[in-house]
């Protein structure tokens, strides 16, 4: 199942809209991510995030109830998962 993970943006960079990307934390998990389709976004907000690509902007709040039962559902596994093997990849 396909699902739009909320986090929160800890850096920017690309100056063009088209270019932008961000690092964005979910619970504790750093990914880079695409900030073209939000050019709203600044450092410190929480967006909604599908396929790589933040897709929304959400608040602090609705951002964490929705992390909250996506954890309860167990949908976030994939996610430790593929940030497991990224580690591997980087140890060797």
């Amino acid at each position: 199942m396909c699902l739009a993970v909320p986090g929160k943006v800890i850096s920017m960079t690309g100056g063009e809209l088209f270019s932008r990307k961000g690092k964005v934390e979910f619970n504790g998990i750093i990914k880079e991510v695409s900030l073209a389709y939000v050019p709203e976004i600044r450092v410190g907000d929480y967006v909604m995030v599908h396929v790589g690509f933040a897709i929304s902007k959400v608040d602090e709040k609705e951002a964490k109830q929705v992390f909250k039962y996506l954890e309860e559902m167990e949908e976030l596994k994939e996610l430790d998962i593929k940030q497991a093997r990224e580690n591997r990849k980087g140890k060797t």
